[in-house]
């Protein structure tokens, strides 16, 4: 759905009140009509305040659509070992809270988060409330603290800040403040 129409869906059912209260004129008009100024005050407030728990709805319905994605197309997250391997001896470098951009947020160094999330950071399903108000956080302007990472060859390992990589995929965020700490494999500058 374009997003254009996405944003009009709360009008919809005011504005056919008030044409309907306008097509039927007289008293029965002026309720229809005093009624959709009503709902659409009521609605313009969810937008702007997140009042009335549309908002969290919102997040919620974003949630379950990406759990019927997950469902249709299951994919494994990338998985770094910080204990063997080249990361293991990599020297590291704490270059601070950064933007990174969220395209280049490839796994994880947790094993049990690559089994929890799926490739493209799809939530597992015991994570639904806390990914729900998260997301509804976002969406009214709440900053989050900033996700952990290693950069690795190019691309970033998340270390703490799962569910915000999450949040910030489903809701198509260019970057994300994090913590970034460069891997460096022994034996290359």
């Amino acid at each position: 759905m374009p997003d254009w129409r996405r944003k009009l869906r709360p009008a919809a059912l005011p504005a056919a009140l008030l044409a309907g209260g306008i097509a039927l004129g007289g008293f029965p008009g002026f309720i229809a009509g005093f009624v959709a100024a009503l709902l659409g005050i009521d609605r313009l407030l969810d937008r702007l305040h997140g009042f009335g728990g549309w908002g969290i709805d919102d997040a919620g319905r974003r949630f379950d659509r990406l759990a019927r994605e997950r469902r249709r197309r299951p994919s494994r997250l990338a998985y770094l070992a910080e204990d063997v391997g080249p990361a293991a001896t990599a020297k590291r470098v704490r270059l601070g809270v950064q933007p990174v951009p969220v395209a280049s947020i490839a796994g994880t160094v947790d094993p049990h988060k690559a089994e929890a999330f799926d490739a493209e950071f799809r939530p597992p399903p015991y994570g639904r409330e806390r990914w729900r108000q998260m997301c509804h956080a976002v969406q009214t302007g709440v900053e989050l603290q900033p996700i952990s990472v290693y950069r690795f060859e190019g691309r970033h390992y998340v270390r703490d800040g799962h569910h915000r990589v999450s949040v910030a995929r489903a809701l198509e965020q260019a970057d994300i403040d994090a913590d970034v700490t460069v891997l460096t494999p022994t034996g290359r500058g």
